[in-house]
């Protein structure tokens, strides 16, 4: 590994070599995943698919399931802001709502799995949380710029998004719009005197 180089889960410098590595192998897990159960695609699949060598894929990712966090994480990183409503409640319901929904997708839903299933332990799970306080962020920074209250970040992410994901992994319950506001109204209820 030349110096500036990093892992792909750490991220690596832009452009070059690297970028394109880690560009051609992500595109051909994407189609893979497309394209054939989970359970059989392998390192050399995706490194033939990429035109990479198996060896490339492990020293950069390790195994399977390192890379499936990577790319998975890849996916999770949103293209846009927040949709913006005016108010940090609305804010808060049209996120959280696109979050349950895209989440709790099929798609979605293996993206947390091979998150939790990295063998790296919980560095990638911390990214994904990461991701989501970002746009958490997001939307507090407006809600403040207009003059309301905002709440803690993690307690939006323990009230909000956890729920959520518990939900998605442990249980059958459903989820729909009336359970997004009020989760969102239970946290709007902590920033009460």
């Amino acid at each position: 590994m030349r110096m500036g180089e990093e892992t792909g889960r750490k991220g690596l410098r832009p452009g070059g070599r690297s970028a394109r590595v880690q560009a051609a192998v992500h595109a051909a897990v994407r189609d893979l995943l497309a394209e054939r159960e989970r359970g059989e695609i392998s390192v050399p699949l995706v490194a033939a698919r990429a035109g990479v060598t198996p060896s490339t894929i492990y020293r950069r990712w390790g195994d399977l399931q390192d890379l499936l966090a990577d790319v998975a994480l890849e996916q999770m990183r949103p293209d846009t802001d927040p949709a913006e409503t005016g108010t940090l409640r609305g804010d808060l319901i049209a996120w959280v709502d696109q979050y349950r929904e895209e989440m709790s997708s099929a798609p979605g839903t293996a993206m947390i799995r091979d998150v939790l299933a990295s063998l790296e332990g919980s560095d990638p799970a911390r990214q994904c949380c990461a991701i989501s306080q970002a746009q958490l962020s997001v939307i507090f920074a407006r809600a403040a710029a207009r003059g309301e209250a905002v709440p803690d970040l993690d307690l939006a992410t323990d009230l909000c998004i956890a729920p959520v994901v518990y939900r998605i992994l442990f249980t059958d319950r459903p989820m729909d719009g009336d359970y997004v506001r009020t989760l969102v109204d239970r946290l709007l209820m902590s920033l009460r005197p």
